[in-house]
């Protein structure tokens, strides 16, 4: 019966917060946000003319949007896009 109660008073010693270790006391640092270097991100309607400003996400639809522009005029240039001939040649009547 003694060693029950020297280990229960023990127990109960090692659970108040500031003899635990630190590692076992809950910490919610990830759920901050973290912290932001550099000025704040925006949207790239709200200023078209500066690309350094812009969201990341944003910035990679602008390029891509650019690089698809520029792929697909240059295929109907070099093409010579379809030529209708049907439409080219006069009609009888």
């Amino acid at each position: 019966m003694a060693a029950r109660a020297a280990l229960a008073s023990s127990l109960r010693r090692l659970s108040s917060p500031s003899l635990l270790p630190a590692k076992l006391i809950p910490r919610r640092s990830l759920s901050a946000g973290g912290d932001h270097h550099g000025p704040p991100r925006i949207n790239l309607w709200e200023d078209p003319l500066s690309p350094s400003k812009w969201k990341e996400e944003h910035l990679v639809l602008a390029s891509l949007s650019g690089w698809g522009l520029i792929f697909y005029g240059g295929y109907k240039f070099f093409s010579g896009g379809k030529k209708d001939e049907a439409a080219a040649a006069p009609s009888p009547q």
